[in-house]
């Protein structure tokens, strides 16, 4: 049986696998209509490529840099695996002429390390540190694909939805948080058409399970948080019952708190921004003092950032 995560079963032509793939990318584009060989993984990463205003002709943008992207990759849980993951895939990068890269549970690439020249020719793409690599923001790629699903992918050739992106393949295996389960990024490795073989989507799928197994080991003993109980009454109002206090919040604490109650993977600022204010002119620094007052009133260590999300248990 074919595992519909491998980007070619065994006995197929990479080369006109390739060629059919860029004449099934033409149609889709031009009809919206998915023809063979495309697998159904990557027809429905086309189709939220498209609902997310993605075009073929995009490119990622890079949002951190310098001493923004060090401190975020400083402060990230998956700063603490690193040494495990380049000693399990680094030479595997260097020697292939691949690269290693890391991004976090919103694609956003932390770590791109490997071959010199490939990395040259990566970043004429943007596949750089800081940049972001989601499918809502590029299409169809191992990294980001792997967040939005959860599951290790392969992508080869043109089944990315990004022209400029579609001479490379990758596999990604997206890592979790061993105590809470959520996603906090993924591995990929990304190089040529060699990468379609399935042993490099279960190699970074192993690498991504001793990353796992890595940060359960150094995660401190601690117990479990109390719960929290969360009435709801609509979006506008809301009672939070925690540590013998029963607090009614603000309309607008409410509306974070049923929104974050409702992504525990976190949402970013920007996120925050467009679901809670109509008006794009908002700034960020409005969110953020709103946040402040949250964090005062829900208690130390129930509020976390980057991504912004409840840290305890909430019934609702």
């Amino acid at each position: 049986m074919t595992d519909a995560w491998l980007a070619l079963e065994p006995g197929a032509d990479p080369v006109e696998r390739a060629r059919a793939l860029r004449r099934a990318h033409e149609t889709f584009t031009e009809a919206g209509t998915v023809p063979r060989p495309v697998r159904a993984v990557v027809a429905d990463s086309w189709r939220r490529s498209v609902r997310a205003g993605v075009g073929p002709d995009g490119t990622a943008s890079v949002e951190l840099m310098d001493g923004d992207l060090g401190a975020y990759r400083a402060e990230h849980p998956l700063s603490r695996v690193m040494p495990l993951v380049r000693e399990l895939l680094g030479t595997f990068a260097a020697d292939g002429e691949h690269l290693l890269a890391v991004c976090d549970a919103h694609g956003r690439l932390l770590w791109v390390e490997g071959h010199p020249a490939t990395r040259r020719r990566a970043g004429r793409m943007n596949f750089v540190p800081g940049a972001r690599w989601s499918e809502s923001a590029v299409g169809t790629n191992a990294p980001g694909t792997a967040v939005a699903v959860g599951r290790p992918v392969q992508v080869f050739a043109a089944e990315h939805f990004i022209r400029r992106v579609q001479p490379w393949t990758c596999a990604a295996a997206p890592v979790h948080d061993p105590r809470t389960g959520r996603v906090l990024g993924a591995v990929d490795i990304t190089g040529g058409d060699g990468l379609a073989h399935p042993h490099s989507l279960g190699f970074v799928q192993a690498v991504a399970r001793a990353a796992e197994s890595q940060l359960a080991l150094l995660a401190p003993e601690r117990s479990a948080p109390e719960a929290a109980e969360l009435t709801a009454l609509g979006r506008d109002e809301a009672l939070l019952s925690a540590d013998g206090r029963r607090v009614r919040l603000s309309r607008r604490h409410s509306e974070i708190v049923v929104l974050l109650a409702h992504h525990p993977e976190g949402l970013t600022g920007d996120e925050l921004l467009c679901a809670l204010y109509e008006d794009e002119t908002v700034p960020p620094v409005t969110l953020r003092a709103e946040l402040a007052r949250l964090r005062g009133i829900l208690g130390p260590g129930r509020l976390a950032s980057r991504p912004y999300r409840l840290t305890m248990p909430v019934e609702s």
